[in-house]
């Protein structure tokens, strides 16, 4: 079984992530059946955010008293230190737990720094001071705030877009990554549902071995392939090859991934 650690943060998984967005959309009972399936085959990586709904209430219900066994990652939006520790509390409370493992400013504007003037970082390293959470990550969808987040030294993981219609700039990325020992965790391995081939997806983030993609999981046929990559992953063949030269010609560019954080675009 192939793993992944995430940089600096020690932290080694199974090379797929559950992206646990997806699961506000199905009901307490589907959730946990999906949860509990992806860790019973390996998948110990989790990750959330406070601004998707329920999502870590079903965390919570997976998980309660086997919280040594998985991984948690959360989100805050929060632009004042009074809505992060608001946030935290409510995330902490809602998963039933005494800590996050990652904790990460969710795609903020800008990026957060000791005496910017807002407080946030001085916030995260009060929280991990506190025993709250472990690490400190951020999300981004802007190549400049991400950057400069690589550069501050001050996040141990970036969460990015990254999949095969991904450009040079998103591979410096990458790279920039593995070099300074930060964590890479890929959002939107499948481009928002653009990409409809989960084996060539797959295949192709499997040549970076620093990088942990999380797939937004719904439905259990969903789930039951990229398990099926776990014991038996697609090679990068020419017949995949085609089908990401093909995508690439036609979707690589300046289009929607249906996240909605450009609104109003």
């Amino acid at each position: 079984m192939e793993s992944v650690t995430l940089g600096k943060t020690g932290i080694t998984v199974n090379k797929n992530g559950f992206g646990a967005l997806p699961i506000q959309r199905i009901s307490d009972e589907e959730a946990v059946h999906l949860l509990r399936k992806a860790y019973e085959n390996g998948i110990t990586f989790f990750d959330t955010a406070r601004a998707y709904s329920d999502s870590e209430h079903k965390l919570g219900l997976a998980f309660q008293g086997m919280w040594d066994k998985v991984y948690v990652a959360s989100k805050t939006a929060a632009v004042t230190p009074e809505d992060f520790w608001k946030d935290l509390q409510t995330s902490l409370t809602t998963l039933g737990r005494d800590y996050l493992d990652l904790y990460q400013f969710h795609n903020p504007s800008f990026c957060p720094r000791p005496g910017d003037g807002s407080g946030l970082y001085e916030c995260m390293l009060e929280a991990k001071e506190q025993g709250k959470i472990r690490h400190i990550g951020i999300t981004n969808h802007r190549l400049a705030v991400a950057e400069e987040a690589i550069d501050s030294g001050l996040y141990e993981t970036l969460q990015f877009p990254f999949s095969y219609l991904s450009a040079q700039q998103e591979l410096d990325l990458v790279e920039k990554c593995r070099k300074t020992n930060m964590g890479f965790i890929a959002m939107k391995a499948l481009s928002g549902g653009l990409i409809n081939n989960s084996a060539a997806a797959y295949a192709y983030l499997a040549q970076f071995a620093h990088v942990l993609p999380i797939w937004g999981v719904q439905r259990e046929s969903e789930l039951d392939e990229f398990l099926s990559y776990v014991e038996n992953p697609p090679a990068l063949t020419e017949e995949l090859e085609a089908v990401i030269s093909h995508d690439r010609q036609e979707l690589q560019g300046e289009f929607c991934r249906g996240c909605g954080y450009c609104m109003p675009c």
